[in-house]
């Protein structure tokens, strides 16, 4: 739960540092659900000759260094949400036990409670991140997931059927993040309107719409998390360091209010008036996202980002 200071804060700053948004069960669940994925994964890669036999005992970290040192397309198994084109239905994804618990964790959604409210819907604009040192990122790699982030509002990669959504990001941290490793950027001071982004290698804001000189770091150690107003503007620095820096982009919105991504399944996480409508069985959020991909991977590309192009006059 968050006190009235850390409300005002919020409501001040347009973000916040809170720390232990989830316990140490829930964040150990999800590095070993994410290990067994990574131990399938290799051993597929490994039958392929694509990457190398590592010595026994080989960690996560291990067979990741690998598989980015061998180019080989690691990041898409790992997601929680299915990509922004090129959708299949073989597009592989992530949806685990201990994701789903994570997502629905009392700790999150209590703090999330005292910012939207009661009735909150898990959006689907959500992502992991992990993020390898930039000296091992495959040269032309410009994905958001992987390399620094550049600036941008939550809102605009929203559709804009829900810009007036209640809405909250909780960037939550499963290893420490620092300056040095490439934690969040932040420009504080709750901004009121919609800054013009342009979709180039990403989708950002143009440094004369935001001079950077405002910017503040958000560290925050494993556990924690950054909460942040859809219109808060942020980016992330780069990772330095020779370790990886891993956390998720998890969005909660008002339920009943549009999402930003209706083409994508969302689902009830708590209702105080009516609990019997939360989604308590991660086997169907699976599955939702799973028949998501059945069906999407029949229409015609649906631009996610559509409202921006890279040809605007806010480009120029």
């Amino acid at each position: 739960m968050l006190n009235l200071q850390q409300i005002d804060q919020f409501n001040r700053d347009g973000y916040l540092v809170v720390e232990e948004l989830i316990s140490p069960e829930v964040r150990n669940a999800v590095v070993s659900e994410y290990a067994d994925l990574m131990d399938h994964l290799y051993f597929d890669w490994r039958q392929l000759g694509q990457v190398p036999e590592l010595l026994p005992g080989a960690t996560l970290w291990d067979k990741l260094d690998a598989a980015v040192r061998a180019k080989i397309e690691w990041y898409q198994p790992f997601d929680i949400s299915l990509p922004a084109d090129g959708i299949t239905a073989e597009t592989p994804m992530h949806f685990g036990p201990a994701v789903f618990d994570m997502i629905t964790s009392d700790r999150i959604l209590n703090t999330v409670e005292c910012l939207i409210g009661s009735e909150i819907t898990s959006n689907p604009i959500q992502h992991v991140r992990i993020k390898p040192p930039e000296r091992d990122v495959q040269h032309g790699e410009t994905r958001a997931h992987i390399v620094s982030t550049d600036w941008h509002q939550d809102r605009a990669v929203t559709l804009e059927a829900a810009d007036d959504t209640e809405m909250v990001t909780v960037w939550l941290a499963i290893t420490d993040a620092t300056v040095e490793n490439g934690c969040l950027q932040v420009k504080p001071g709750k901004t009121p309107h919609m800054i013009p982004h342009c979709a180039l290698t990403q989708l950002g804001i143009r440094e004369k719409f935001l001079p950077k000189q405002d910017a503040v770091p958000a560290p925050v150690k494993a556990g924690g998390g950054v909460i942040f107003h859809p219109l808060t503007p942020h980016a992330s620095l780069r990772n330095l360091s020779n370790e990886y820096r891993w956390s998720f982009d998890l969005r909660y919105n008002v339920t009943g209010q549009n999402t930003g991504r209706d083409h994508f399944p969302d689902f009830v996480a708590r209702s105080r008036r009516n609990p019997s409508a939360e989604l308590r069985d991660w086997q169907v959020w699976k599955n939702m996202w799973e028949a998501t991909r059945a069906d999407i991977a029949q229409l015609e590309h649906i631009n996610q980002h559509g409202r921006w192009s890279a040809d605007g006059p806010y480009c120029a």
